[in-house]
């Protein structure tokens, strides 16, 4: 029942609508496209798990309604009477589908008649196909091979038979009282008499759907081996919610397998079970390493320590560094006839709604500008699906200054990279990360898994064209002339709460407010210089695509990906640190803040973001007994953006303390608040929350909102502040 519980908040949206989760059952996508397909796998595995639900109910229970064994296709007659949840389930779907349908997804009645077709056709189909299935073994079972699979049973299976005469043992003293129940055609007929009830016949019903719970286990089994092993074709990428029903179906059948084998022990055991499961994990006897992609794994590994990491605070390779970077500043500058604004883009991390809303932003600042935004900046830095957006602007850029025939600012590039890549997420996590995983691919020499982290970074690859499936160091060429701007990628370390600072180039320079440090030996390093310490990995040869899947690890959705060191270090999202990427950038113009006084007339922070910095303060109304509980903790989190904020401004605010040179700020903000009247009529999950869901896919409207805010009144007035500056 928890299952069901917890699929009626995600269709209702009580569960997980700030991370878009019950948009995936409302408005599935399979193959790009939220159609009849897609609502049609959603009605089969919908109509799967409810069978799930009846053969576990019939296999725990049913030895609680002895009248149905004398009946002529109990089975059936079972789930005729226990479908009362499953279809209150179905018709909260349908409703809450076409309620979003009509107001989300612009549908016109034949489409949104074509969808809902498509996913009872589905359920249909599933169902015909289990009643085939059970009519089929019924009949062989009960007639032909009743004996012979009994044998089996007796031989093999000595403690389910125990476990089943037990429960039969119990049968009188624990009926459930039934006077009525609904028959095939849907009468109700009255209960008659039992006491002719034969306690062999019973047992070989019971035999017999256990035997029916294996084989239909075993073929769900083979199919996601099957579809793990063919995932990355988007044919065999179902709906993320389909693949969650998977999952579902998955759990309550080996839940009903394991109440019949052990009966009254389920319990204990399988908490026991649990625990020794946990207990292996933590001894790294299961434990999955997702790698980044180009490093070599088979090489020493390197030592990651206090003694270590205080290296990093090394004035010559300081200053190695810093030379490699004042030659591209020197380039830079080199392109104007005058004293230039330097522009230090940030961009804030936020998942899919990131992603395009950054590209959307650069987009159209970058055409209002003339190129000028884009021509003027030094440095890109932010999390997530920001710099994802970021870096496929500067792809797009760089692409179209060597001559090839991209537009930078189509919108068929907002398109592609505003296109579904939860799917094959989730499903790997079911069929490849859970089940299969043996499968695996050749990248700069080395092999490596076909897992998760591969099936991330192909899905990113292809939304971006395929443009940015380099080695990393390739761009330190075109960032060295000055053509595009350097990126700095700075995943989190959670072993120690360190930035990872990932370029084309050693910048250890990030670390230069250290030197300040006289005669004080236990100052903490902030970050580490990839390309240094892991150059004997071959730094040099990691996929750009691997960096930004470093910078961008959803929670639960993209794994953690460990590096080789000893002990092992796994990386995690860059927005843990500073999810606006504004303390990186300061942190650069305090290591050139010399050179930026006397060649430039002044640096811009121009920050895109995801969220509003100043947001409406709401008061806190009908707080719970678990609100109060969870509050410390919850009010951690929900104000994790602001404290990052505050420490921004503090930076950024004691600059004019350092840099002689003006400091000036845009701020170019994805907010949607003043549509919350309008949304509350139309949306009836979201309610308050009008924003894009924090996620790696979008709805219709979600898209459509996050392109069209960038022509609110307040971007409008931080977009002619940005073109005056870059013209003065």
């Amino acid at each position: 029942m928890l299952c069901w519980v917890l699929l009626f908040a995600m269709m209702t949206g009580n569960f997980g609508k700030y991370l878009g989760i019950p948009y995936l059952f409302l408005d599935p996508e399979y193959m790009n496209e939220v159609s009849f397909t897609s609502f049609f796998w959603m009605g089969m595995l919908s109509a799967g798990f409810a069978m799930a639900f009846h053969i576990t109910c019939y296999i725990s229970d049913g030895h609680r309604f002895s009248f149905v064994g004398t009946l002529p296709r109990p089975f059936r007659k079972f789930v005729i009477n226990n479908s009362i949840v499953p279809a209150l389930f179905l018709i909260t779907y349908v409703y809450q589908t076409i309620v979003f349908q009509i107001n989300n997804e612009h549908c016109t009645p034949e489409e949104l008649a074509w969808r809902i077709a498509g996913y009872f056709t589905g359920y249909t189909v599933m169902t015909l196909l289990f009643s085939m299935y059970f009519r089929f073994t019924n009949k062989d079972i009960f007639k032909y091979l009743v004996c012979r699979i009994d044998e089996k049973i007796k031989d093999n299976v000595k403690v389910t038979r125990a476990t089943a005469m037990k429960k039969l043992d119990i049968v009188r003293k624990k009926q459930v009282r039934v006077d009525t129940y609904i028959s095939s055609g849907l009468r109700v007929k009255p209960v008659e008499d039992i006491n002719f009830f034969d306690r062999g016949i019973i047992l070989q019903v019971f035999d017999q759907n256990h035997f029916n719970l294996v084989v239909i286990e075993l073929f769900i089994f083979l199919l996601i081996v099957i579809l793990g092993l063919f995932k990355d074709y988007p044919v065999f990428q179902l709906p993320a919610a389909a693949s969650f029903m998977i999952f579902l179906t998955i759990f309550v059948m080996l839940f009903g397998a394991f109440t019949y084998w052990f009966g009254g022990w389920s319990a204990t055991i399988g908490l026991t079970v649990f625990l020794s499961i946990n207990y292996l994990v933590g001894e790294d006897y299961f434990t999955k390493q997702y790698e980044a992609f180009g490093l070599d794994y088979h090489v020493m590994a390197t030592p990651y320590n206090a003694e270590v990491i205080q290296t990093q605070i090394d004035s010559t390779a300081i200053e190695q560094d810093r030379s490699a970077t004042l030659l591209q500043l020197q380039n830079w500058r080199a392109k104007f006839d005058h004293k230039p604004k330097m522009v230090l883009l940030c961009a804030s991390g936020g998942g899919k709604r990131a992603a395009l809303w950054t590209l959307n932003a650069l987009q159209h600042s970058d055409s209002l500008t003339n190129g000028g935004l884009m021509e003027n900046s030094v440095l890109i830095t932010g999390a997530s699906g920001g710099l994802i957006g970021a870096s496929y602007f500067r792809e797009l850029k760089l692409r179209a200054k060597l001559g090839e025939a991209i537009r930078p600012y189509a919108a068929t590039h907002r398109q592609k990279i505003s296109s579904d890549n939860l799917n094959p997420l989730i499903f790997s996590l079911l069929a490849n990360d859970l089940f299969v995983g043996f499968t695996k691919f050749e990248y700069g020499g080395q092999q490596y898994q076909r897992d998760r982290a591969y099936t991330f970074e192909d899905q990113l690859n292809r939304i971006t064209e395929g443009l940015m499936d380099r080695p990393i160091v390739q761009y330190n060429q075109y960032e060295t002339k000055g053509i595009i701007p350097l990126i700095i990628l700075t995943p989190t370390v959670i072993n120690d709460g360190r930035k990872m600072y990932i370029a084309s180039r050693p910048v250890s320079f990030m670390n230069a407010e250290l030197q300040n440090f006289k005669d004080y030996s236990t100052e903490k390093v902030s970050g580490v210089d990839f390309q240094r310490f892991f150059k004997d990995q071959g730094s040099e040869r990691l996929r750009f695509l691997s960096a930004l899947r470093m910078s961008a690890t959803f929670p639960y959705i993209t794994p953690n990906t460990s590096l080789p060191t000893e002990p092992t270090i796994q990386m995690m999202d860059a927005g843990i640190s500073d999810n606006f990427g504004l303390s990186d950038a300061a942190r650069f113009a305090y290591a050139f803040r010399e050179w930026i006084n006397e060649n430039t007339s002044g640096v811009i922070f121009v920050s895109i973001r995801d969220s509003p910095k100043l947001q409406t303060i709401v008061a806190k109304k009908g707080q719970t007994i678990l609100d109060a509980i969870t509050q410390p903790i919850s009010s951690v989190y929900n104000n994790f953006e602001n404290f990052q904020d505050i420490t921004s401004d503090l930076l950024i605010g004691q600059a004019h303390s350092w840099l002689k040179a003006p400091i000036h700020r845009v701020d170019i903000q994805y907010q949607a608040e003043s549509y919350v009247d309008i949304l509350e009529g139309m949306d009836s999950i979201r309610q308050n929350n009008a924003r894009a869901s924090l996620s790696w896919r979008l709805t219709t409207r979600e898209k459509e909102n996050i392109v069209e805010k960038i022509n609110s009144p307040k971007n409008k007035s931080e977009i002619e502040k940005l073109k005056r500056l870059l013209q003065n």
